[in-house]
C-alpha cells in the first residue's frame, strides 16, 4: 500500500459515496487507476465493505461505553459467547496485557448503562471489569 491508496482510503472513510471521477480529481489521477486501485483493494480484503455512518446524535442508542473485562483462567470463549447474547454489545476484541477482553456498549440511557454493566458482571468467569463512557469522537 502506497501514499496513494492511504489517501484514497482516506477519502472513502469520509465519504464511502464519493465517485470515482471525483476521487480521480482529488487523488490527481486517472480514473482508471482509482477503479484499478479498488479492484485491488476489494480483491486483498483492504476494503471490506461500504456503509453510512449516522450522526451520534440520529443514532437511537447515544450512549456509547467500553469495558474492559478480566477473565479467569481459559474461560475466555465461554464468557465471549455469553456477552455475545447480550443486546447491548455491538462489538467484542479479545486483547493482551491486563485485560482480555474489550466490550463497546450502546444504550440509550446512563440507566440502561447502568443496568447492562450489572448484567455483565454476574457472568460466570469474569473476575473484573472496568468500564469507561465515550464522550465525543475525533477523526483520525
Amino acid at each position: 500500500m502506497d501514499a496513494t491508496d492511504r489517501r484514497l482510503l482516506s477519502l472513502l472513510r469520509d465519504n464511502a459515496r464519493l465517485s470515482v471521477a471525483s476521487l480521480a480529481k482529488t487523488l490527481q489521477v486517472a480514473r482508471g487507476t482509482v477503479q484499478n486501485r479498488l479492484a485491488r483493494l476489494e480483491k486483498d480484503r483492504t476494503i471490506v465493505g461500504y456503509t453510512v455512518k449516522l450522526k451520534p446524535q440520529d443514532e437511537d442508542q447515544r450512549i456509547r461505553a467500553l469495558m474492559t473485562v478480566a477473565v479467569e483462567g481459559n474461560r475466555t470463549d465461554e464468557v465471549l459467547k455469553s456477552l455475545r447474547g447480550d443486546p447491548a454489545v455491538c462489538a467484542l476484541h479479545t486483547t493482551n496485557g491486563r485485560w482480555d477482553i474489550v466490550a463497546e456498549l450502546k444504550t440509550d440511557s446512563l440507566e440502561a448503562v447502568d443496568r447492562v454493566l450489572s448484567r455483565i458482571r454476574l457472568i460466570d468467569g469474569i473476575s473484573n471489569t472496568e468500564t469507561s463512557l465515550l464522550l465525543s469522537t475525533h477523526k483520525f
